[in-house]
């Protein structure tokens, strides 16, 4: 049984509050279809906002997704659903303000993307107990995400040890591994601590290198190279996502795969992964959504773990690195991508 109270998460900057025409929004209409194609809905209209935490590759797949899956509702369902996309841009404050303007316009469920996003809006509706439907988050509990009445969702957890299996399946001579992670992103604690758990037990030395910018993201990615990593591990951390394109040269220019954890990433130029398919995600975001305001939150779960397990490499990185994809044939199914600017 869900508790009937949320209990404090964090506290919320004090800074001054933004103006909302700094978060980037867009609209969109998911109208009931206008032939009688044999749905059964009774014409109603819902209203949803979908917040992201930021914009980069792998949230703004999962609103696609989820925007996308709304639109086929509404017309299997013969009704109208109205949603709002905007990002937070990192900024508490902004996603304070975002969230507290769709509890304002009476929105039926709010869809937040990524950990901070969900913990904001779970704030938001404490009092309206407007349903918070959150996407993408790897460790809920550990957010302060469950046992709340009103809030449910998906949850992306990483099977860190299969990365890591990648890891020595590529290199079995691997002996020193980077970690490479933002302190802020509550989705990166567990499977850090995962990792270390694993190498120590390996007997694999490991450096850690942290940052909260794209600057710093750039920098901590000149120390791992410096430091002579065999390979670097990053989890699904949106902080490094959103520099990926700035540091995958450098380091296959040093000889080092980039293993992460999503394949957004991977579209980014890191080399592996090993993840949930995010646009599959979205889409089960979405129908969790739908059955919230339609039936009401009773009986939902306090998350849902999306399955993952497929490969993804990316061909060009692999090609520079010298390393032919079908390593992994025997730890799953492997696809491959190839990099985007996107």
């Amino acid at each position: 049984m869900k508790k009937l109270s949320l209990k404090s998460l964090f506290a919320l900057t004090t800074a001054a509050a933004l103006s909302l025409s700094l978060a980037g929004c867009s609209t969109g209409t998911a109208a009931k279809p206008s032939d009688n194609s044999g749905s059964n809905g009774d014409g109603k209209t819902y209203k949803i906002a979908v917040v992201k935490q930021m914009d980069h590759a792998s949230l703004d797949e999962i609103a696609n997704a989820i925007t996308a899956r709304l639109d086929e509702i509404a017309a299997e369902e013969g009704i109208t659903i109205e949603y709002d996309v905007s990002s937070g841009q990192n900024d508490q404050t902004v996603l304070r303000q975002l969230g507290d303007q769709a509890i304002a316009d009476g929105v039926d469920a709010i869809i937040p993307i990524a950990t901070t996003a969900a913990q904001v809006m779970a704030v938001c509706a404490e009092e309206s107990q407007t349903p918070v439907v959150f996407a993408a988050i790897s460790d809920p509990a550990s957010a302060d995400l469950t046992g709340i009445d009103y809030v449910t969702g998906t949850s992306d957890a990483l099977d860190t040890n299969l990365i890591m299996e990648m890891m020595l399946t590529q290199n079995p001579n691997l002996s020193k591994v980077g970690l490479l992670y933002s302190l802020s992103e509550a989705n990166s604690a567990t499977p850090i601590a995962d990792a270390k758990a694993y190498l120590e037990e390996k007997g694999i030395a490991y450096e850690e290198a942290t940052a909260n910018t794209n600057d710093e993201v750039i920098s901590a990615a000149q120390s791992l190279i410096a430091s002579g990593v065999d390979a670097i591990f990053t989890p699904t951390d949106n902080i490094i996502m959103s520099a990926e394109l700035a540091i995958y040269e450098d380091l296959i220019a040093a000889g080092i795969p980039h293993y992460t954890g999503a394949d957004s990433f991977v579209r980014s130029g890191a080399f592996a992964t090993c993840g949930v398919n995010y646009t599959q995600l979205g889409a089960q975001t979405a129908e969790l959504a739908y059955q919230a305001v339609t039936e009401g939150m009773d009986g939902m779960e306090d998350f849902y773990q999306v399955t993952g397990g497929i490969i993804t490499v990316n061909s060009e990185t692999a090609a520079a690195l010298g390393v032919d994809p079908a390593v992994f044939a025997d730890l799953g199914e492997v696809v491959t991508v190839e990099t985007t600017a996107e």
